[in-house]
């Protein structure tokens, strides 16, 4: 053997111990945060009035079946629902109205007209903020639901004195099927990563399925002006501009969840990661650098192991991975444990190479211009 091959296999070695190097430091610098994290023993504070928003726009079918759980939450403050029914064509408009006579809560704005050069929903939530009677609002979509009457109720106990932005989780619901597991496990990877970020003091996304801030920082912040000609990004960007180390804070209580329903097929999914995809080249430099550097680690670690198993360095190699994947095993048991996702748990090394094919898929995405829809 050479002294050139001999150098060319030690690079590859020494370049596979760096990736996995920067791995271990996301998931113990970052990660680990989530996987223990204890919501600190402080005095309960007094319900705050709370409005809650759902923006809907042709969604009579999930109206039906998830506003009832939003609109029976046990909460002692004075509480409102606003339903942005969003040029619906369907029977919206009456189903909404049958729900009133039943909920006095419940509060109605009927857009009827479409909000020129604005795509996506950033219109109707707008709307539905500027008709808010109470400073706190709490976020949600037609297709998800609460997992317990007590979402409000928790969620808003997060507001403390400084706190003006709440991140909370949303899972999917559990069904049979590769589909169902592969969504599930991209959705807790999200998660881990933008909670995790957050208690570390670096907030940068949260998820309009389950989100609350005030709408102080809202207006304060000129609402979505500033990319108010992205169809996505209601969420996620304005989050990546607001929040700050000390206004933001997370909720993680299985109480405080809300359940969406996945998409059952995979074209449906992929439209739906595509445009959320579109929206992370417009975060923040310092966001993209750690989160395009995890991926790219992420990304680079099996190939630099395969081609490492051909090389005399093989034993070395594998010693490397191992510690990487006992490393990875435990932060994401504790972290499943957390979010509710154990049952992901005995797949998480089937899963963590599907990510692999999933980074090669969707990155174009960032490339892409999207589509003017957010339905």
């Amino acid at each position: 053997m050479t002294t050139l091959n001999l150098s060319w296999w030690i690079w590859i070695l020494v370049s596979l111990c760096v990736v996995t190097a920067a791995q271990l430091f996301y998931y113990l610098f970052f990660f680990l945060r989530l996987a223990y994290y204890r919501k600190k023993d402080l005095p309960v504070p007094e319900p705050q009035p709370v409005t809650t928003i759902v923006c809907a726009r042709d969604e009579a079918a999930n109206l039906v079946k998830n506003i009832p759980g939003v609109l029976v939450q046990v909460y002692d403050a004075p509480h409102e629902v606003i339903i942005v029914n969003d040029n619906s064509i369907d029977e919206s408009k009456y189903l909404l109205e049958a729900f009133q006579k039943d909920y006095p809560q419940l509060q109605i704005v009927e857009l009827k007209q479409e909000a020129k050069l604005i795509p996506g929903k950033k219109f109707p939530l707008s709307m539905g903020i500027k008709t808010a009677r109470y400073d706190i609002v709490l976020l949600t979509d037609a297709d998800c639901v609460p997992a317990t009457e007590y979402w409000i109720d928790r969620m808003q106990q997060a507001f403390t004195s400084n706190i003006e932005i709440v991140l909370g989780y949303s899972p999917y619901h559990k069904f049979k099927g590769t589909l169902n597991k592969l969504i599930r496990f991209e959705t807790f990877h999200t998660a881990l990563q933008y909670l995790s970020y957050a208690l570390a003091g670096m907030p940068y996304m949260g998820v309009g399925r389950n989100l609350a801030y005030k709408r102080d920082v809202f207006f304060r912040n000129k609402g979505f002006s500033a990319f108010n000609h992205i169809p996505s990004g209601d969420d996620d960007l304005f989050i990546n501009k607001a929040a700050t180390s000390k206004n933001t804070t997370v909720v993680i209580d299985k109480a405080a969840f809300t359940l969406s329903e996945p998409k059952r097929t995979w074209s449906d999914w992929w439209v739906q990661k595509a445009r959320h995809y579109s929206t992370a080249k417009y975060y923040k430099f310092t966001h993209k650098f750690l989160l395009g550097a995890y991926a790219i680690s992420h990304f680079l670690l099996y190939p630099l192991l395969v081609i490492s198993l051909f090389t005399p360095c093989w034993q070395w190699a594998l010693g490397v991975f191992a510690l990487r994947m006992l490393v990875q095993g435990w932060v994401y048991y504790q972290a499943m444990r957390q979010l509710d996702e154990r049952d992901l748990w005995p797949w998480f090394p089937l899963l963590d190479i599907w990510m692999f094919a999933y980074y090669l898929i969707f990155v174009p995405g960032l490339l892409k211009k999207p589509k003017v829809v957010w339905k």
